[in-house]
This record gives structure tokens, sequence and C-alpha cells, in this order.
């Protein structure tokens, strides 16, 4: 089995915010590292041939963090749609968003919308897009 291509990879995008402040950087640096990580991700994925890409972002825990960091996180999210979107749709990779959006802000929501509507005529790759996960709420969901 040496040399195969898993068909999906999943990578929960955690330590981020612990990166930077080891560094002496505002933990929203950090966040903003592992966008462009999810970005060379996304390419390795693509250059590999990996079929679909999970990229577990933002759990329900991570509410808990200071309202300063949220909103920060929130604002990264809506840029990385917009930033993102027409490189997506030019690599042929389509976008689901899996989670429990009703808990996310309006403009998160709205631009995670587009974001799905502009890619979901792509037939290449799937990227995937865990927001406000957990446990707890795939229970309940169940």
């Amino acid at each position: 089995m040496s040399g195969s291509v898993p068909r999906h990879v999943a990578i929960v995008m955690d330590g981020n915010g612990r990166w930077a402040t080891r560094r002496g950087l505002p933990r929203v640096a950090g966040h903003r590292r592992g966008a462009e990580a999810a970005r060379a991700a996304i390419e390795a994925c693509g250059a590999l041939g990996v079929e679909v890409l999970t990229l577990y972002s933002f759990s329900s825990e991570n509410w808990k963090r200071p309202a300063e960091e949220v909103g920060a996180l929130m604002n990264l999210c809506v840029e990385y749609c917009f930033g993102e979107m027409e490189s997506l749709r030019e690599e042929n990779i389509r976008v689901r968003v899996i989670g429990r959006r009703e808990g996310l802000p309006e403009r998160v929501r709205e631009a995670l919308g587009l974001l799905e509507e502009r890619t979901s005529g792509c037939d290449g790759a799937t990227l995937c897009l865990a927001l406000n996960y957990g446990g707890r709420g795939e229970i309940v969901d169940a």
C-alpha cells in the first residue's frame, strides 16, 4: 500500500494561538498564519489528488475564548471566504460547510453561504469547512 494517496484528509486547526504567543505575537497573528497553512494544505492535497479535505476550523468550545479573539476569528473567516472564492473556483474545488451554522454571526453565515453557492458547480476536489462543531451537538442532532 506504499505510495497510495488517501481519499480524505482531515486537519484539526489547533495551536495557532499558542504558536503566536510563544513568538511574542498576538494570537490573531497565529490564526492568520493558520489560514495561510490551510491554503498550503489545499494546494498540497490538490497536487496529490486527494478528493476531500476537511478543515476543523472552529469548534463549539472556541466560543469560550475572549470575545476579541472570537471576533477576530469570525472576521478572518469572512475574509477567507471572499479572498479564496475565485481561487477555489479556478481550482475546481467545491466548498461544503459542516457544523451548526445557526450559532454563527449572520455575516459569517452569509459569506459561507455565498462561498458554497459560488463553488457549487465545481466537481473536482471538495473542501469541507467544519465550523461551530462539537461532540455534544452531534449527539443532540443524531
